[in-house]
């Protein structure tokens, strides 16, 4: 069973940076697709960024265009982690920050929960104005 254990969330200043970590546990992929999601009060789960990989194929990434140039998935394989740069913070960046694994390349880098297979349990990211 793959566990996804997120970390880096805390509290964070408008204009400051905060990066996320999910390190995935119990299993070593070559390729897969990882996802960030968000969710804040009241609201329904949203896309943030994925970043698809393989030993073969060039790394691909997508973002929401609401932290497109602010923010940036990327994926160390040495470590089996997938982190969130998060610049630019904005009060409405402040939720739940959750990571996901979609193990199927196949998919293509995309934002569908349901695609993803295993979730962390996630991060509170909260920023102040």
């Amino acid at each position: 069973q793959v566990q996804l254990v997120e970390s880096g969330g805390g509290l964070g200043q408008a204009g400051g940076s905060l990066r996320l970590s999910c390190a995935a546990s119990r299993g070593t992929f070559s390729s897969g697709v990882m996802g960030w999601f968000r969710q804040a009060p009241g609201k329904e789960r949203e896309f943030v960024a994925a970043i698809r990989w393989s030993a073969t194929s060039a790394t691909s990434t997508s973002y929401a265009n609401s932290v497109k140039g602010r923010f940036t998935i990327s994926r160390d394989n040495t470590k089996n982690t997938v982190y969130l740069q998060m610049n630019s913070l904005k009060a409405e960046d402040t939720a739940v920050y959750y990571c996901a694994l979609d193990q199927n390349w196949a998919s293509g880098v995309h934002g569908y929960s349901d695609y993803y297979d295993y979730w962390g349990q996630g991060t509170q990211v909260t920023v102040s104005s």
